[in-house]
């Protein structure tokens, strides 16, 4: 399993620089894998040319508080995130989606709404919709733009790898 893993990232790592542009061009555009790295707070990017069929993965990096979504290995969506913040860190590992819903809401924190909720572990981290402030913030989950969670929602199957890593 280590070594799908590994095989995997290096596969999203050599597909994300595999056309690269040239930069002679003053005003060019930039590459959707430009846009998902310089993305602020609460900003996502969804490339739906590439948005098709195939085995999804989806890296959470905590230390950038960024997730980027691969389909076949090619870069398909990027969001800023807000993860667990000290005394209440988001674990590190991989995970598998184990329980959806679209209205959630916890029970352990004053049932608090947790929209597009998707749970990675049955000891209360999860994916969902909420507040990004552009540094650490949850109580362990995972915080997505309302946008992107519902996007992320509809493309998830229940057993989609999901890599948490610093």
């Amino acid at each position: 399993m280590k070594r799908l893993l590994a095989f995997l990232l290096l596969a999203c790592a050599a597909s994300a620089g595999a056309h690269p542009q040239p930069h002679s061009q003053k005003h060019r555009s930039l590459s959707f894998a430009e846009k998902a790295t310089s993305l602020g707070p609460g900003q996502y990017a969804w490339n739906s040319k590439e948005d098709s069929d195939g085995p999804l993965f989806l890296v959470i990096h905590l230390g950038e508080q960024r997730a980027m979504l691969y389909r076949n290995g090619v870069l398909i969506g990027a969001s800023a995130v807000s993860t667990g913040e000290g005394g209440r860190e988001t674990p590190t590992g991989v995970f598998t989606i184990l329980q959806k819903e679209v209205v959630h809401r916890s029970r352990t924190y004053d049932d608090a709404p947790m929209p597009y909720m998707q749970r990675l572990t049955w000891k209360g981290v999860s994916m969902h919709a909420g507040h990004l402030p552009g540094y650490p913030a949850s109580h362990g989950c995972i915080r997505l733009p309302m946008g992107f969670a519902k996007l992320l929602y509809g493309v998830t199957k229940l057993g989609t790898p999901v890599m948490i890593t610093d």
